[in-house]
């Protein structure tokens, strides 16, 4: 695994602007293009740093996002993640403490094959050994981006 260094922290705070120059990258910190490039590709080989476009959800038409707070009658979380993970329109899913088990965060869509109500009747029916399943519709986000799913 890559080590975070000062070096490899700069440059990742740089990167909150995917689109910087590796060049001026390195002119900021002080060392050369090509160190730039390599400590990018490690760190991202690795599975460290994603570079990728991010929308918000709000100036995308015809998308809802839905968070869901997932309990499940088993303890094999990781399993679980991955399955949910599979699922259409899931692009992200995270294991917590407290009250649930899996965060899972979804792109809903306007026609039927999209819908909230398609999700949970041909998606989340294929998962088995969930417990309880409480769904957030945002309405409403700050400073929240998400992959493009259109």
């Amino acid at each position: 695994m890559a080590k975070l260094d000062d070096t490899n922290k700069a440059i990742i705070r740089m990167l909150s602007d995917g689109r910087k120059p590796f060049s001026a990258i390195a002119e900021e910190i002080g060392i050369t293009e090509n160190t730039v490039r390599a400590r990018v590709n490690r760190l991202t080989e690795e599975g460290v740093l994603s570079i990728q476009g991010l929308v918000d959800p709000q100036h995308v038409p015809d998308i809802q996002v839905a968070i869901m707070g997932i309990k499940l009658r088993t303890l094999n979380l990781e399993e679980k993640a991955r399955e949910f993970l599979s699922l259409k329109g899931v692009f992200s899913v995270v294991v917590v403490t407290g009250r649930y088990d899996l965060i899972v965060q979804l792109v809903t869509g306007p026609d039927e094959d999209r819908s909230l109500l398609n999700f949970f009747k041909n998606e989340l029916a294929r998962i088995k050994d969930i417990a309880d399943v409480e769904t957030f519709v945002v309405y409403q986000a700050h400073n929240y981006h998400i992959p493009y799913m259109g």
